[in-house]
């Protein structure tokens, strides 16, 4: 009798497309539960926490108003829930921007290992700075934040929001809570996972602050401005991965970055240090929202400036190890006068794209030049 021999062949791996539409597709069947959830009488009163924003009131309609009443909104326990709901949408969007957009680009351009996880992490938070920033703006707008900067501090607390504000913050915490998961369904290197861990942490402890305390207003108009400076540097670093001679994108990034953190800072100091300090009403009072005390104002102005400090020592840090790169390596070229042959260029720069600092996290470190092709 012939004895069949086993099978050596190692089970089929999954691909990392594959897994990222497995998770995916677990993730849109959980908030379906939640939608149809809504269309029976037992489970609505459950679902449309989850769905709905929650905590609001109607404002009878004034003398200056006399047209209708105002729905407002103001904070509460719930909207945890509300959060939650909106991570997974997070997750879904991320996941269809990945397999329809980025993937198929990813395929075309053969990129490397290092340059496919940068590009996909560039690809990802511009598309969603420039949603935010552009719904960030249409609420000052509408809100005329910008004719007249005073609503910044005037009338605080701002404990009563419009549906459009609510939730934007709801999104917003929605969205970076969605990045926790996300390094694990992308495969995040485990050397890039304190990098990872500390932007969105950052990200989450200001955008909650500002929504806890009541200081709406001033965390949008910074969202906004920060949003703008991220989007262009992330949009100038598709770019250069596309063709490395698209590098003034970084120039213009680099003059507004630190733009970016002096206006800040004036906001900041304007908003908290003179508006807030200056109103009458100085006590605090959890049940009205008021948190405008001389501790809490201390606490708000220092992680400002702490963070806004740490941004641009990274940057300046990187500005310097760029200089003294690029100053070697002239001086190296003039030594060896080196010749030039033909079917080679010279690969300057690194995979971050001559950009600066920061990626999406406020904190990038810069990466070695060497890079391993996949």
């Amino acid at each position: 009798m012939a004895i069949r021999k086993k099978s050596t062949k190692s089970p089929p791996v999954l691909s990392h497309e594959f897994v990222l539409q497995n998770h995916a597709d677990i993730v849109s069947c959980v908030a379906m539960v939640f939608l149809l959830g809504l269309m029976f009488e037992i489970t609505a009163k459950a679902s449309i926490i989850f769905v709905t924003l929650q905590y609001n009131v109607t404002l009878p309609a004034t003398e200056e108003q006399a047209t209708e009443s105002a729905s407002l909104y103001y904070y509460g326990i719930k909207d945890l829930a509300t959060v939650f709901f909106y991570m997974l949408v997070a997750i879904i969007i991320h996941a269809v921007i990945q397999e329809y957009m980025l993937d198929k680009i990813n395929r075309r351009m053969h990129f490397s290992k290092t340059k496919h996880s940068k590009f996909n992490e560039s690809g990802q938070l511009s598309a969603f700075y420039l949603f935010a920033c552009v719904w960030g703006i249409f609420i000052l707008i509408s809100e005329n934040y910008i004719s007249d900067p005073t609503i910044l501090w005037r009338a605080y607390p701002h404990n009563l929001m419009t549906f459009q504000m609510k939730f934007f913050y709801i999104s917003q915490l929605a969205y970076w809570l969605h990045a926790f998961p996300e390094l694990y369904f992308q495969k995040t290197k485990k050397e890039d996972i304190p990098r990872q861990l500390v932007y969105i942490g950052l990200y989450l402890f200001h955008i909650a602050g500002a929504y806890l305390l009541n200081l709406n207003h001033l965390g949008l108009v910074l969202l906004v401005l920060h949003y703008f400076v991220e989007f262009l540097f992330h949009i100038s670093r598709l770019f250069y991965f596309s063709n490395e001679k698209y590098q003034k994108g970084f120039s213009l990034w680099a003059v507004l970055f630190v733009f970016g953190r002096l206006l800040t800072l004036i906001l900041s100091v304007l908003t908290v240090g003179f508006g807030l300090a200056r109103a009458e009403n100085q006590k605090l009072d959890f049940s009205t929202g008021n948190f405008n005390v001389l501790a809490v104002r201390i606490a708000v102005l220092a992680s400002i400036c702490i963070t806004q400090a740490f941004m641009m020592w990274k940057f300046i840090n990187f500005q310097l190890r760029r200089w003294r790169e690029h100053s070697a390596f002239q001086a190296s070229a003039v030594k060896k006068k080196p010749t030039v042959t033909k079917g080679r260029s010279s690969k300057k720069g690194t995979e971050n794209g001559v950009n600066g600092t920061l990626t999406s996290n406020v904190a990038d470190s810069p990466r070695n030049r060497k890079e391993k092709s996949s």
